[in-house]
């Protein structure tokens, strides 16, 4: 059972990978990033859930594995209903979402403060990165509540940062977290870091490009339709 869950876990996040690669650099809006858009959602969801999962019941380092598996989730699902919001209990869905990530900041900051007074101190700094993106998470998601339903360079910002960081999430927990199972003439450290830090570096530029300088050329593709109504 545990193996079959494993290698769905793998596969799963192999795929998430690889096209979340694709969709980073792809046309935002255009056909090739809204499907492959989805092919990485249902993906990276499978990989979270299923690494959640398999870290809980097969004691698999669950106190990181848990968080960060419902962290990667939480950031999939939000950045989707950005763009996609549902038909009917949008408010609601984004409230459970919210309290969802208030709940994984307090349990990674307390766990972070236990192990920082005991023998893995050196670890504790981990808990506390992955508790400042659901911090972040939280924030965004209120300022989202108290606003009205976000629009423009805001909601592609954070359907960027929010997909961006769950992709970051994936490439260093396989790059890094997993670089055993990566062939010894590859498994060099520095190298290693290059696909993690292509993602954080290619995510910041596009988020510089959306809020600060306003330009959204070649990142989007926007679908005009003109209504034309003929009278007789």
């Amino acid at each position: 059972m545990r193996i079959t869950l494993l290698t769905i876990h793998i596969i799963a996040g192999t795929v998430g990978i690889i096209t979340g690669f694709i969709a980073l650099f792809a046309v935002k809006g255009a056909t090739l990033h809204r499907k492959i858009g989805i092919v990485f959602v249902v993906a990276m969801l499978t990989m979270s859930i299923l690494g959640a999962t398999i870290a809980a019941a097969f004691n698999a380092a669950p106190q990181i594995n848990v968080p960060v598996g419902l962290l990667t989730a939480y950031l999939v699902i939000t950045s989707l209903v950005t763009v996609r919001p549902p038909a009917s209990g949008s408010r609601r869905m984004n409230i459970g979402l919210m309290l969802l990530a208030i709940a994984l900041t307090l349990t990674l900051v307390f766990t972070g403060f236990n192990m920082a007074a005991g023998p893995l101190a050196k670890f504790a700094g981990v808990f506390f990165i992955f508790a400042l993106i659901a911090l972040l998470g939280t924030a965004g998601d209120i300022r989202m509540l108290r606003s009205a339903p976000l629009q423009g360079t805001f909601r592609l910002a954070r359907h960027l940062w929010r997909m961006s960081t769950a992709l970051l999430i994936a490439a260093f927990s396989f790059f890094i977290g997993q670089a055993k199972v990566i062939p010894k003439p590859i498994r060099i450290t520095p190298l290693l870091l290059i696909p993690p830090l292509v993602v954080l570096v290619t995510m910041l530029y596009w988020l510089w490009r959306v809020r600060f300088k306003k330009s959204l050329r070649g990142i989007i593709r926007v679908n005009t339709t003109v209504r034309v109504e003929l009278k007789n």
